[in-house]
């Protein structure tokens, strides 16, 4: 097996993606650019999208990672609206879209065209959410857009296997479709409610932090081919387990925290990396064998099948946005009233992306009769076209929107205050314990230490509070950056000594690497001190 290829995908989409860092350009659509660029190089390998490998080995854990990193409690909140996206969306989009096609492409037969719209109906809130965080979304709109990418690939997965039943001539029914998505649903659910309880019980059994978090890189794994093999979704039962587990982290060992935190924001990055620019590269792979669709005509059916993706995120959004408020009274006492500029957003952040050209890979060159797929290559054609269009096209447009239509962004001053208020409250409770548990003699700690105890619980109190005051006149940094940069000269000077003195052979290098161990704690507890 040549791994070049794959180090090359790898360490080019993680360059890509660094330099996008301090680019105005989102990461996801720098990295298409990319991959669209380098994919006529020279030398350069074709890659395939192997639906067998972004399905089951891609996909769980950058869902997992999307899961234990959002709330359950806001998703709750906003349940009814990620439903109607994440669902009721996806359906219509299926519908509307495969009706549309059906009639603009007389060679596609209905159930063909289906296949489609199930393929492209969708959107991937990667790109969306990147953005949404980079311009300051308020929170609801944000929560709503995570929730419906954490569920809709589910439904897409299922619409697209009923449709694909019926294209290639399995003699799928409507009740048997019904029957399908249903047991997909809550065989997903039901699975993911199975294995949360006693995941958690071993992660939080298991006390050795490397066994732990080999545990969190098999868990999204497990759940995906548990749920699969029942014939259920795996998608769901990924992410029913990451809510569940990412709610109660705070019962996992510290240690466990801190690496489990590393280890997967380096694991989402390059998997995210390596997607986003795998879709670029694929443009020779769909054009092979595009034939008698190449030129206008094929650029006619992208555009018909852009422009209709496009509408009708508008025409389902608007109508589920008002329509059960009007309908509703106890739904407008409990929710705020929503505006036409947010839904206008939420509608606008429809991008695709790799999961709709992974289902589109996915289907059969063959029906049952042994006949060709019906346009197939005309199917990868169009998805990829759509998935490039919404990209390029949304997600370039969407931070100029976002700021010309004025959102209300994140109060990060009301934010801070509830921060410092709840941090007041622990480190009360908190003075009041470490007083207790030192007037017990066998407690006993030299005043120093006792002191310095006392001292650390005041500077977490203070910290907070600290940050709504003023920047340092001379130096314009915030009181946190001027404490997290003195703290960081200090503990590199005690580094460059423990250096030293192993360099004339005082300490051994294991020795080195146990103080340098304990001065990285440090730093990093100072770091997250002034955060």
């Amino acid at each position: 097996m040549d791994v070049m290829p794959l180090l090359l995908l790898v360490a080019g989409s993680a360059a890509v993606a660094a330099a996008a860092r301090r680019s105005p350009v989102p990461a996801p659509l720098l990295l298409v650019a990319a991959g669209l660029a380098v994919s006529y190089v020279p030398g350069v390998p074709e890659y395939t999208l192997d639906p067998h490998i972004v399905l089951p080995l891609v996909l769980p854990p950058l869902l997992h990672s999307a899961a234990t990193d959002s709330s359950y409690l806001d998703l709750r909140a906003q349940l009814r609206p990620v439903m109607l996206l994440s669902v009721g969306y996806v359906l219509f989009a299926t519908f509307a879209v495969g009706w549309v096609v059906y009639l603009v492409i007389p060679e596609l037969p209905l159930t063909a065209a289906l296949v489609l719209g199930a393929v492209v109906a969708p959107p991937d809130a990667v790109a969306a959410t990147a953005v949404a965080r980079r311009v300051g979304l308020p929170s609801r709109i944000t929560t709503i857009l995570q929730g419906e990418s954490l569920v809709n690939d589910a439904t897409a997965i299922t619409a697209y296997r009923v449709a694909l039943a019926a294209a290639v001539g399995e003699g799928a029914t409507w009740a048997g479709g019904i029957g399908e998505f249903l047991l997909a649903a809550f065989g997903g659910i039901g699975v993911g409610l199975v294995l949360m309880v006693p995941i958690h019980w071993l992660r939080t059994h298991v006390k050795e932090a490397l066994l732990q978090n080999t545990l969190s890189l098999l868990i999204p794994f497990v759940a995906y081919a548990a749920a699969e093999q029942v014939h259920a979704s795996g998608v769901l039962a990924v992410v029913v387990v990451a809510l569940y587990l990412g709610h109660r982290a705070w019962e996992v060992d510290f240690a466990t925290r801190l690496q489990e935190e590393a280890v997967w924001k380096m694991v989402a990055f390059v998997l995210e990396s390596a997607v986003f620019a795998l879709i670029g590269l694929q443009l020779p792979v769909v054009l092979k064998g595009l034939g008698e669709y190449e030129g206008t005509r094929a650029a006619w059916y992208a555009t018909a099948v852009f422009l209709v993706v496009v509408v009708s995120r508008f025409v389902w959004v608007y109508p589920a946005t008002f329509l059960p408020r009007m309908m509703s009274a106890r739904i407008r006492e409990r929710e705020a009233n929503p505006t036409w500029r947010g839904a206008f957003v939420i509608a606008w952040a429809g991008m695709r992306g790799v999961v709709s050209l992974a289902i589109a890979f996915s289907i059969p060159l063959t029906v049952h009769g042994g006949e060709e797929f019906p346009e197939r290559n005309l199917i990868l054609f169009l998805t990829f076209t759509t998935v490039i269009g919404t990209l390029v096209v949304q997600g370039v447009t969407l931070p100029p929107l976002i700021r010309m239509l004025k959102l209300p962004g994140r109060d990060s001053q009301a934010e801070t205050l509830a921060e410092a208020n709840a941090q007041a409250q622990a480190s009360r409770i908190a003075e009041q314990r470490l007083e207790e548990l030192l007037s017990d003699e066998r407690n006993a700690l030299p005043e120093p230490l006792a002191d310095r105890l006392r001292a650390v619980l005041e500077r977490r109190r203070n910290s907070v509070w600290e940050r709504l005051g003023q920047a340092n006149p001379v130096t314009g940094e915030s009181v946190d950056d001027t404490y997290r940069r003195l703290s960081r000269d200090v503990i590199g000077a005690e580094r460059a000594v423990f250096v030293r003195l192993r360099d004339g052979r005082y300490i051994d290098d294991e020795m080195l690497r146990t103080m340098l161990r304990r001065l990285d704690l440090e730093e990093a507890a100072a770091y997250r001190e002034a955060e």
